[in-house]
């Protein structure tokens, strides 16, 4: 694992806002949900705010700072849906492609033309929203690198999101993204997980990109993971029936892929011992009721946030220090190496 004050510190955590969240490529949930409540909306990625703009030409992602005097074009969280994007401070005002429209009373000198929002690079991958705050990661192909293949066959953006679970951990975010990369604990807190897929089967894959992950089987009886291992849904073309994969892409999206349905958890940090989670699930559209995956994943969730707050409070103590990682928790080692590089070099390959 990796020190204490990983887990721990105020300091740690700004940290990793400006160089793991904004400095990389974070994933800001569903690109259609974002748009949905007007063609504008600001969001804080790490520490950095952003305004994205939708004009039906694709999502676009910029600072957001007016040109001007550095005012907020929106506040965090706000949505707006108008034809341009108006600092509330002099007026000035952009179009959704960034271009300035109008500067009041700036004189003919002025130039327009060089005055327009900052771009950020914005990428909408299968349906979720990717924004890299600082405009400094490397391109997006290569920082998710071969998950693409394995994520392909399911065809996220062609799903519905059908249910949408919001949870607080008393957990750092990297201990939640630790425990999903192994079922070493399962045995003895998931017994339900256990009845439909053993804990020690699968495997783990080191593929490029800056991801880690790897897949379970299904038991015999098993179409699909839910408490009685029946499938209410329909299953996904060309995929592998038989096996369950689990993605996490750096540094906050992980992606569980089944043979009928695609269930996400996006991950926000609120402080070092507390952690947003919003779980999704995505199923064909003429799913009527995603209970039995729903109903399945909301007990293993929480089974997981209370072990992951043990671990918190563990680490907490002046006895803690890092163990070593048993063999099936390789995905473990690699999680919690993927940061120490960037903890490191922050301008270190993620890969």
């Amino acid at each position: 694992m990796l020190p204490a004050v990983a887990y721990l510190s105020d300091d740690v955590l700004a940290w990793e806002r400006r160089h793991l969240f904004a400095g990389s490529w974070v994933a800001l949930g569903r690109t259609t949900a974002l748009a949905a409540p007007g063609n504008q909306r600001a969001v804080t990625v790490g520490d950095v705010g952003v305004l994205l703009t939708f004009d039906g030409g694709g999502p676009r992602a910029f600072a957001n700072v007016c040109r001007h005097r550095g005012h907020e074009l929106l506040a965090a969280g706000e949505t707006a849906d108008r034809p341009a994007v108006l600092c509330p401070y002099h007026g000035w005002s952009y179009a959704l492609d960034g271009h300035v429209r109008t500067a009041p009373r700036m004189g003919p000198s002025f130039d327009a033309d060089a005055y327009g929002l900052v771009e950020l690079p914005a990428v909408d991958w299968h349906g979720w929203l990717f924004v890299n705050a600082t405009g400094t990661a490397r391109p997006f192909t290569e920082h998710v690198g071969a998950m693409a293949r394995h994520v392909a066959p399911y065809r996220p953006e062609a799903l519905v999101g059908k249910a949408r679970h919001e949870y607080e951990a008393a957990a750092n975010w990297k201990l939640l993204v630790e425990n999903y990369h192994e079922c070493y604990h399962c045995p003895l807190i998931h017994p339900e997980l256990c009845a439909v897929s053993p804990p020690s089967s699968g495997s783990n894959w080191r593929e490029p990109g800056a991801w880690v992950g790897g897949s379970m089987d299904l038991r015999d009886h098993a179409e699909t993971m839910s408490l009685d291992g029946r499938s209410h849904g329909v299953a996904l073309a060309g995929v592998d029936p038989r096996l369950v994969r689990y993605l996490g892409l750096f540094p906050n999206l992980l992606v569980s892929l089944h043979p009928d349905y695609v269930m996400t958890h996006l991950l926000e940090p609120l402080s070092p011992q507390r952690t947003r989670v919003t779980c999704e699930w995505l199923f064909p559209d003429e799913v009527a009721d995603p209970a039995y995956a729903v109903e399945f994943w909301d007990l293993t969730n929480r089974q997981d946030w209370a072990a992951c707050e043990s671990v918190q409070r563990g680490v907490s103590s002046p006895h803690f220090v890092p163990g070593p990682l048993a063999p099936n928790e390789n995905a473990v080692y690699d999680w919690v190496s993927l940061v120490a590089r960037v903890y490191r070099d922050p301008a270190a390959e993620l890969s």
